[in-house]
């Protein structure tokens, strides 16, 4: 008995599932390089320096805004409940204060008198290195 001869079908590469498949790990890799980023709070510019140091402490991180807004380790806070809420994180530590370069000087020093009258707490300045490296403390 013969078989009637099938006619071979052209080959042919379907690109849908591929693309899929790309998107998919494109997806991935962006959901996760959102979760790898770390946001203390909200950005400044800091100011540049050339005798920054790293400091290899664990800080508590103070941004202060050019409009003077604050976060303290990523919470909005005010000048007022400043002193408090440094005392409430309790032992030893090392404040960071990053300040915008365009905060009035005057600003960032009543935040420096609140936070020295916190017993046990030292102050660091983030700067910026002139020559654009990472930020950098300067105790």
């Amino acid at each position: 008995m013969r078989l009637p001869e099938e006619p071979e079908r052209p080959f042919t590469i379907n690109l849908i599932p591929m693309i899929d498949v790309i998107f998919g790990i494109l997806a991935f890799f962006v959901l996760a390089s959102l979760s790898l980023t770390r946001w203390d709070s909200f950005p400044v510019n800091l100011p540049g320096a050339t005798t920054g140091t790293q400091t290899g402490e664990e800080v508590i991180s103070l941004t202060i805004a050019a409009d003077g807004k604050m976060a303290l380790n990523g919470q909005g806070v005010t000048l007022g409940e400043l002193q408090a809420t440094v005392a409430a994180l309790g032992g030893e530590r090392v404040v960071l204060i990053q300040g915008d370069e365009f905060v009035p000087h005057g600003f960032v020093v009543r935040v420096m008198d609140e936070l020295r009258q916190v017993p046990g707490v030292r102050l660091a300045i983030a700067v910026q290195p002139e020559n654009g490296g990472q930020k950098q403390s300067q105790p």
